[in-house]
């Protein structure tokens, strides 16, 4: 096995945020709560799972947070953009995600969190009108401002490290064009303003070129270029996305598998969302919602797969929709109807109605995803971090590999990243060792 030398998580470690709207102040004041012992982190790996290390009988589970070197959460310092110059107090008001109690509990804290400009286009986000936002005559002028922000920001917060989170919008759906497809092409394409560039794309290049890791929050057509994947190679930086796997679509990721682990067929699938905050309103537009549709859509399509068992999963109609309805705020419902089939053909549904709040199912992935991007970085890990595959919606790759789909397999992909980080042994669950003598390799 690999030794990997992990530098330790020494200082303060700040964490951008691009969007300090509903899933950036709910992540914030959760952690600052969290910190007071006025609340708990509940739903964050990095805070309350544990880990098996060896044998079933060695009955080593230790916390996640005691087996690898991960920053402390005290020593975290937030900062970010927005199109709004609300401070995150105001900010959180608004949202009304958490009670307004537990908000005026870490009010001093909030107040202090302001929002730098932000780089926004409307074109991209066509149902927003932003008010605080940088200007500039090209785009590599906004880059360099992006720049100068991270470069202040780190200095006055006296920070050892950073990493960003995109916590913003759901850009317009677009595909991959000549200036994506190399660094050369996307920096050219920055000086001469190239409308294919989006405003999540100059923040993830900002980023790159800062030596800070990115981790694209939205189902934004961004980091999954090859300009930005070879950037991250060559800052040695790393990526990974995207999409927060919240809601509805963590459903599917526990349902899915267990219907195909039992050979159970599926004729349809039928998803509907109804939710009223900010990502509500940005998603009535047609062509922002084309882009979450391609995303939630390619999850089931991942676990149930035509190709390998068409008399399954060969004709399933799967829609999803998503309803913008303001009353219910921050609150979601999602319903999904599904037709599956058994045993000689005969029929059955499954329902389910699932009334969550995606904030509140957002801010652990927030932190959980800072701290180990954080330890990738500590760890000389660089470009795709596909071993993070578990918080996202569409995973993000090698062009040449399937993304893993099943929460489960996810799971133990992080799990045995963390082992192989830590010099320990990976775990297959194969347990022929406790009945047989059995000394094989097993590739996982």
């Amino acid at each position: 096995m690999k030794d990997i030398i992990v530098q330790p998580a020494t200082g303060k470690l700040g964490i951008l945020m691009p969007g300090m709207g509903a899933v950036a102040t709910t992540f914030v004041a959760g952690v600052l709560a969290s910190r007071k012992g006025i609340a708990q982190p509940t739903g964050s790996l990095t805070q309350t799972a544990n880990i098996r290390l060896g044998k079933r009988t060695e009955n080593r589970n230790p916390k996640i947070k005691d087996f690898v070197p991960l920053a402390n959460l005290d020593d975290l310092v937030f900062g970010g953009w927005d199109v709004y110059a609300d401070s995150m107090y105001d900010a959180a008001v608004n949202a009304g995600v958490l009670e307004r109690g537990l908000i005026e509990q870490v009010k001093d804290e909030l107040e202090l969190i302001r929002p730098m400009k932000a780089v926004f286009d409307k074109r991209y986000v066509k149902n927003l009108d932003g008010t605080n936002v940088k200007t500039g005559a090209t785009k590599q002028d906004l880059v360099d401002a992006l720049i100068d922000d991270i470069d202040n920001f780190k200095i006055a917060n006296d920070c050892e490290r950073l990493v960003m989170v995109w916590c913003g919008s759901t850009e317009i759906y677009h595909e991959a064009k000549e200036v994506h497809a190399s660094l050369e092409n996307f920096e050219a394409g920055l000086l001469n303003n190239d409308p294919d560039i989006a405003p999540s794309m100059m923040y993830a290049y900002a980023a790159l070129k800062s030596n800070v890791p990115f981790a694209m929050g939205a189902p934004n057509l961004c980091l999954d270029i090859p300009a930005l994947e070879e950037l991250a190679k060559i800052t040695e930086t790393p990526i990974a996305g995207k999409d927060f796997k919240t809601g509805q679509t963590l459903m599917k990721t526990i349902v899915a598998p267990g219907l195909r682990a039992r050979a159970l067929g599926v004729r349809g699938w039928f998803s509907t969302n109804i939710l009223g905050n900010r990502d509500g309103l940005v998603l009535d537009a047609p062509e922002n919602f084309k882009t979450k549709e391609v995303s939630k859509g390619n999850v089931l399509d991942g676990i149930l797969d035509a190709r390998i068992n068409p008399e399954l999963y060969g004709d399933i109609h799967h829609k999803v929709r998503i309803e913008y309805y303001p009353p219910l705020g921050d609150n979601k419902e999602g319903w999904d109807n599904i037709d599956i089939f058994g045993w000689l053909g005969y029929q059955m549904q499954i329902k389910i109605n699932f009334l969550c709040r995606d904030s509140i199912l957002a801010a652990p992935i927030v932190l959980d995803l800072a701290l180990f991007m954080d330890l990738a970085k500590r760890s000389q890990f660089s470009g795709i971090q596909e071993w993070l595959s578990f918080y996202w919606k569409a995973p993000q790759t090698l062009p040449e590999l399937e993304p893993i789909h099943d929460i489960f397999k996810q799971l133990e992909k992080l799990e045995n990243t963390l082992r192989y980080i830590m010099g320990e042994e990976l775990i297959t669950n194969l347990g022929m060792d406790y009945y047989e003598d059995v000394d094989a390799e097993v590739e996982l």
